[in-house]
This record gives structure tokens, sequence and C-alpha cells, in this order.
């Protein structure tokens, strides 16, 4: 089959916007696949080992080798998770397996103050969670309420007692310059890497899209680098591969802050992060930053960067 003939009858102009990006035939050949199912182990409700153990009588796992020894493939496409006693009890999380990235590039520790501004539906909330051990306090952030509610849902079920859930636009953190050990901001997207899971944002992605998104996103980063402590860690990420929304948007905060980048040095396979875009060039910093397409590690599209405020 010629995946990139079959993109072409949803969404021409999508074919012909990231042709450019990445000329591979594996690149719609993995965006045309169905994700690999994958969970999260769930250690603020139980024992890793005592989990792990249950679930293996069940599936075969296949540890996902960027987290932190509970995140993993689960090696059956059929699995209903809505079905599963583990799911309901909150000792398991669903978790697409590039999305765990970014908690795990954050590194939160019990006792920290973290914003997670745009938090629904909250399997990174979670995850940041479990990491601090419930020690300290997560302000997760929404700006629909019926997400929030989504996200207060999973937050009860995942045992998260050190969560505080707000309904707010993102860049209303700015005002609390200078008070969080660490923001994520896993942005509002164009979520081309999404198409894996539904072929719907393949059909409903525009140019249109792409631009609204990136204003937003620079709206919010520069809001999130604000409420950054000095010395702390702002992790950006996003589930798409447009250069406007990724390489763009960090460079942005690069020509208007001290904000400084990070390598990020974890187990993955990688695409070359994007310097120059129609005419744009970047900072060499962009470097960097972290650049998955579908077929680098058989997950999502997603892009990641590491960001520290200087003391």
């Amino acid at each position: 089959m010629n995946y990139r003939e079959e993109f072409k009858k949803i969404n021409r102009k999508l074919v012909e916007r990231y042709s450019k990006l990445d000329e591979s035939e594996d690149f719609w050949a993995y965006l045309y696949k169905p994700l690999r199912p994958s969970i999260r182990i769930n250690t603020l409700k139980g024992n890793l080992k005592d989990i792990k153990s249950l679930l293996e009588e069940k599936f075969e796992l296949e540890r996902i080798p960027w987290t932190k020894g509970e995140g993993f493939y689960i090696n059956s496409y059929d699995v209903n998770f809505g079905e599963l006693i583990e799911y309901s009890l909150g000792l398991i999380i669903p978790q697409e397996a590039s999305s765990m990235i970014p908690p795990v590039v954050l590194d939160p520790k019990p006792g920290e103050l973290v914003l997670d501004m745009a938090a629904a539906p909250g399997s990174k909330t979670t995850q940041i969670a479990q990491y601090m051990e419930n020690e300290g306090c997560i302000i997760a952030n929404d700006a629909k309420r019926d997400r929030a509610n989504i996200l207060i849902a999973n937050l009860t079920r995942a045992g998260v007692l050190i969560a505080k859930v707000t309904v707010k636009d993102g860049a209303y953190y700015a005002k609390y310059e200078n008070v969080f050990d660490k923001v994520l901001l896993d942005a509002p997207c164009s979520s081309v890497g999404m198409i894996r899971k539904n072929f719907k944002f393949a059909k409903t992605w525009s140019l249109g899209k792409v631009y609204y998104h990136s204003r937003l996103q620079k709206r919010l980063i520069l809001a999130a680098y604000k409420a950054l402590k000095p010395g702390g860690t702002l992790v950006y990420s996003t589930c798409t591969v447009d250069p406007l929304e990724n390489e763009e948007v960090v460079d942005f905060l690069l020509q208007r802050t001290d904000a400084k980048v990070e390598k990020i040095d974890l187990p993955i396979r990688k695409s070359e992060p994007i310097l120059e875009w129609e005419g744009r060039r970047y900072s060499e910093e962009i470097k960097k930053t972290v650049r998955l397409h579908p077929q680098d590690n058989d997950t999502e599209a997603f892009y990641i960067a590491k960001i520290v405020k200087p003391r």
C-alpha cells in the first residue's frame, strides 16, 4: 500500500506540507498504523512489582525504556481498559508511550510546587504526582470546564491527593511571577501525532489551525516561563510535528527572555530538530530539543523541550 497516497485521499494539503518535513515513506506508513497500547503502573495505589505481577497474568508486557520502570507496552491490540479492574481501581493509567516523556524530563520532586498549565485529561498530572510521591502541590489547570471535570475524575481514580484543579486561561498564571519550581506546558496543538488514534485528526487538520495554535502556544510559553522560579525547569511539549508549533515556539521564547535550553538525555530514537523552515532561521540551541516522528519509536509524533531559568 502507498500510505502517502492514502493520506492524500483524506487531506492533500496535510501530505503536501509534511512531505517537505519528512520525505520518508515510513513517516506515512507509521502514521497509518494503529498505536501500540501502553500503560503506566500507578505506584500511588500499590507496589510496582505486585501490580506488574497481576498484569502479567493477563498480558505480555514490554518495558518502555524512557520511563522510570513504570511504563509498559501491552502486546495486545484488542485490550479494553474500561473492562479491567486494575483500571477501575486506579492501579494502571492508560497512556501513550511518548506522552510519558515530558514528566520524566520535568523530573518533579516530593515537596515541590508544580504548575501543569494544560492538564486535562490528566495522565501526565498523575505521572507528576507519582514522581512527587503525593508530597508537595500541583496546580492542575485547564481552560475548559468540561475537560476539567474529566481531569478531576482521573485524578481521583489515581489517588492524587496534592492537585488543586483550576479553570483558567493558562496565560493567567503569568501574574504569579517566579513562583513555581517546575512548569509543564503540554500545549494545545494541531494534533498530527494523534492521527494514529483517529483519522479525524487528519481530516480536520488545516494550516489555519497550525497558525492559531502557534499564536496560542507563544502566549502560553511566555506566561509559563514568567511563572517559573529562577533555577526552575519548564518542559514544553506537543503531540504534533509542525515547526511553527514546536521549534518556532521555543525560539520565540529564547528571543524574548533569558531562557536556556538543556539537552534531554533519554534512550530515545529521534529525528533532527528543524533549524530552518519557510525562510525562518531558528537558534542553534534548538538542536537540544527532541523531535519524534512516528517511525522513530513506533509512537505518536511528539516534541519536547527542556527549558531552565537562570538563577
